[in-house]
């Protein structure tokens, strides 16, 4: 009987239900998509590793400490391939050359080919092993001194064919024909990929008879553990090796943070999802059971429990929970197949056709959505319960509150003073981890205080926000300040789902524009040089540095080169990090932010260090560190000058002049220079320098130079592009707050059935009710915008003195950020009402004052 009167009324309401519906769609969507999107790219790279893996890798001895790209490529002895061949079990040993400091390039344009940044560009050998990660697929293999064979996904994106030229950049130039077009077998992970015959990749790319590693395949005689065990014993000293096993966790470790990344952050997207969607799923149920209180008297008069009621309800919840979650898991295959387009489109191919749902997806989309929904659910089906049949039979629309405000308001108070409370400690936290640990207990308790409050806030602000409607709107404007007013829960329900969307967008606005703001306020306080030249991760070789010494213009340059040390302090601790070695113009160059010492000990062969550095080792001016480079290169050296903490250009280093370095370190040893910084000539217009620069490295596609004012707008862009992809994935938690509105409103119109029937008897216009619905709306989404604004900026403020000494050291509040979010609110609850007031305006007079 209860299942089926569920079923009944369940049925009768659909249409209500159905925005509802909408956002439990979204958010499990959500979830499922995340899910099955992750799983796929985990499958996918784990077959890939699986069967491109050899059975033993042998490499060269990793270094001491550090592995800078930018350092001489380690390899192992040509006679190593004999050597491991002849051990027992050893089916075939192949020698491999494969290196990531190479350039592609057309030489027809001289512009870059492949990946500029993310993914690396991969030059070697071509070898045929049983286990290839590509075949080709057009062409023949690189067969002489001038031939190349490329990827069939960078040759596509480069316009590139059998018999066209290429490029490859080492520390000198080599042009190519390509003769041939490989295929990955499985999926590319994102890579440029070039091969060379064998005798040219070694001598292009490692400028000896040598190999980046020895792959290895055995016979089945013996395991994997078996030959490396033996392979190192043969071989000695100086080599690694890594089973197949390794490799794949090796490998997977290197793709597994930036899935875990876009896991995670999409998860905690349909968090708030969810969060925003629950506020919907109660306001509907609230409004339902408002709507059916005298049916829920009739069923309390024939014998009905409490229980009964409030299953009832569940039930109802539970339908649409599960309706919504199978819809969910549904578009949640759609959205992983987006997302695999989105890393298919940035050069990760992954195949959209091979998607892994495991039953970690349906376990997670039905528990997300059915448990959101039910618990969203109990509120209005306890309240329901709660209603005395005479009192239902005798009432119809919504019930009174028996309870007093003076809870809510105490709980409200005390949660949100308690958050504030939080915020304002995190703000005054002098360690990061403690302001860390405050402001995501306050964010939370404030978030939870303003839901709390919001019913409470609604009369006063909706009063306030509505004063000017009567007066410029007349009869409409004063109904629909009166409407949003009538049922404060309602109103601050529906404009809670919109608070936090918005409270969001905010709080990420004040945060990247503080970001923005202090990046460049650094950059003029500290930065000098009137150029910065860059090569990615390849460094910048010395080519770049003598050609940009030799541009017209230039007064000079100031390199910086990134070595791999341990230092032991006078204490004893060690740490491994590094030394940034500066050429003598660096302190003309960069002012120094000195807390103690003088930057000029630097030129006399001292270090700069920063606070936390010198304040963790107790370490003072004067005080000596020993600096170890590996190899047997040590050396001592005194503290000359502790650097203030904040500033994001000096936080992190420790700096030493290329003569203290090269006392221990020969310059023939150090790897080239990670940046290289110009200054222009007294009296040269900078403009027409830069200019002159980009002519010099025309030759070196890998090189960028730019200003500082291009630099700005580089660190600009970069955050910006973090802020959009936030927006977008806010803007579907605002959508579902959108959807809120229009049920809230919708529900709202069949619940005032009877008196907007009466309105127009009395001479309401269609015009004028349309316009009270509109007004009404536009009243609820500004009181939520408000409400966003105060908690974002709160969130934002607190965000920006929490890290202030980690580089955030100014605030900027974008203001037209904010007034443009105000305006949007006002289009928003214009939208939200095109719907319920155009169902307004349809009905027919006489039916509507007939309505029960």
């Amino acid at each position: 009987m209860l299942l089926k009167t569920s079923l009944r009324s369940f049925f009768a309401h659909k249409g209500r239900m159905l925005l509802s519906l909408i956002a439990v769609v979204l958010s499990v969507a959500f979830v499922s998509g995340t899910l099955v999107f992750s799983n796929t790219a985990t499958s996918t790279f784990d077959k890939l590793f699986a069967s491109t893996a050899s059975d033993l890798s042998v490499r060269p001895a990793k270094p001491e400490f550090g592995d800078d790209p930018r350092a001489k490529t380690l390899t192992v002895p040509a006679d190593s391939v004999r050597k491991v061949a002849a051990i027992p079990g050893v089916k075939t040993a192949i020698g491999q050359v494969s290196v990531q400091s190479a350039t592609l390039a057309d030489p027809a344009t001289n512009k870059r080919v492949g990946p500029t940044s993310g993914a690396p560009t991969i030059v070697g050998n071509w070898a045929d092993t049983p286990r290839n990660a590509v075949e080709i697929t057009s062409g023949h293999a690189p067969q002489g001194a001038d031939q190349v064979v490329v990827d069939a996904d960078t040759a596509k994106k480069a316009k590139l064919a059998l018999g066209s030229r290429l490029r490859v950049i080492t520390a000198d130039k080599h042009d190519f024909t390509i003769v041939g077009i490989a295929t990955f077998k499985t999926t590319n992970p994102g890579a440029a990929l070039a091969f060379l015959d064998t005798a040219t990749a070694q001598n292009v790319l490692l400028g000896q008879s040598a190999y980046t590693s020895v792959e290895v395949f055995g016979d089945g005689a013996r395991s994997d553990e078996q030959l490396k065990s033996a392979t190192l014993a043969g071989l000695g000293a100086g080599v690694q090796a890594k089973t197949a096993a390794e490799q794949k966790e090796e490998s997977a470790d290197s793709v597994g943070s930036f899935l875990d990344f876009m896991k995670y952050a999409m998860l905690g997207f349909a968090g708030i999802s969810l969060l925003v969607g629950g506020f919907l799923i109660i306001n509907t149920f609230s409004m339902l059971v408002a709507q059916r209180t005298r049916e829920i008297g009739l069923l309390r008069a024939v014998g009905g429990s409490r229980k009964q009621v409030n299953r009832s309800v569940l039930v109802e919840a539970l339908l649409l929970g599960t309706a919504g979650s199978t819809l969910g898991i549904g578009a949640g295959l759609g959205l992983a197949v987006g997302l695999i387009q989105l890393m298919n489109a940035v050069g990760m191919h992954l195949n959209a056709g091979d998607l892994k749902i495991g039953a970690d997806v349906f376990i997670a989309g039905y528990a997300v959505g059915i448990v959101i929904t039910v618990l969203a659910a109990w509120i209005p089906a306890r309240r329901a319960s709660r209603i005395a049949p005479i009192a239902a039979l005798r009432d119809h629309g919504t019930p009174a509150e028996a309870r007093s405000n003076t809870v809510r308001a105490v709980i409200g108070l005390v949660l949100t003073a308690g958050g504030g409370g939080l915020l304002v400690l995190a703000a005054k936290a002098e360690k990061l981890a403690t302001g860390g640990q405050y402001i995501g207990l306050g964010v939370l308790l404030t978030l939870i205080g303003f839901v709390v409050l919001g019913p409470l806030l609604a009369t006063t602000v909706v009063r306030v926000l509505g004063a000017l409607l009567p007066a410029v709107f007349g009869p409409s404007g004063k109904l629909a300040q009166r409407n949003a007013m009538r049922n404060p829960r309602r109103t601050g329900a529906t404009a809670a789902a919109l608070m936090i969307g918005l409270a969001l967008v905010i709080g990420a606005s004040v945060f990247t524009s503080s970001m923005i703001k202090s990046t460049n306020e650094q950059l003029d306080r500290s930065v000098g040089a009137d150029y910065i030249v860059s090569a990615g991760r390849n460094g910048v070789s010395p080519e770049i540095v003598d050609a940009v010494r030799k541009t017209a213009g230039m007064d000079h340059v100031t390199e910086q080169k990134l070595l791999p040390a341990r230092f032991t302090a006078p204490d004893g601790k060690t740490s491994e990090e590094g030394v940034s070695a500066v050429s003598a113009q660096f302190t003309d160059d960069f002012r120094l932010p000195v807390k103690e010492g003088s930057a000029d000990s630097l030129k006399q062969g001292a270090l700069a260090v920063g606070e936390d550095f010198a304040k963790d080792r107790g370490l003072k001016v004067g005080d000596s560190i020993t600096v170890d480079y590996g190899q047997g290169r040590v050396q001592s050296l005194p503290v000359g000058v502790i650097m203030t903490k904040g500033n994001s250009f000096f936080d992190g280093n420790v700096f030493a002049s290329f003569e203290a370095v090269a006392k221990a370190v020969p310059a023939a040893d150090q790897p080239v220079d990670a940046v290289l910084f110009g200054k222009a000539a007294a009296g040269v217009d900078v403009a027409r320098t830069l200019s002159a620069l980009e002519d010099s490295l025309k030759e070196y596609p890998q090189a960028t130079v730019r200003d500082q004012a291009g630099y700005k707008d580089l660190v600009q862009e970069q955050i910006n592009t973090l802020l959009y992809m936030i927006y977008g994935l806010l803007g579907l938690a605002i959508v579902v707050a959108v959807l809120g509105v229009v049920n809230t409103l919708a529900l709202s119109v069949v619940e005032r059935t009877r008196e907007i029937g009466l309105l127009r008897a009395i001479g309401l216009s269609r015009r004028q009710l349309r316009r009270m619905i509109r007004l009404e709306s536009v009243v609820i989404a500004l009181f939520g915008a408000l409400l966003g604004t105060g908690l974002g900026l709160a969130w934002g403020v607190t965000g920006q003195r929490v890290l202030r000494t980690q580089g955030l050291e100014s605030l900027s509040v974008p203001v037209a950020t904010i007034l443009f979010t105000l305006v949007a609110s006002v289009a928003i609850g214009l939208l939200a009402a095109l719907i319920p007031a155009f169902r307004a305006g349809r009905m027919n007079v006489l039916a509507a004052i007939a309505t029960d």
